[in-house]
């Protein structure tokens, strides 16, 4: 396996990861509701989602998670 043969100081390490910096998300005002969203995603605005500023789904709900199975083993 490969060693380095001498330390990495701290000026060369830091001068390496100077480009490694996030970069902010993009986001839309969107022209019919008002609502700020993130780009390509749906947004929910007064339980009705929107998609590329349309109506996709009125009165939407989230889905919610499966309930669990009955683990107390009554059933044979």
């Amino acid at each position: 396996m490969a060693h380095p043969k001498r330390r990495t100081s701290s000026a060369v390490r830091d001068k390496r990861r100077t480009h490694y910096k996030l970069t902010p998300k993009a986001v839309t005002l969107c022209p019919n509701t008002g609502e700020l969203h993130l780009r390509h995603k749906a947004y929910v605005v007064d339980g009705d989602l929107y998609h590329n500023g349309q109506l996709a789904i009125k009165n939407y709900s989230k889905v919610s998670a499966a309930p669990a199975a009955d683990t107390t083993g009554d059933d044979e």
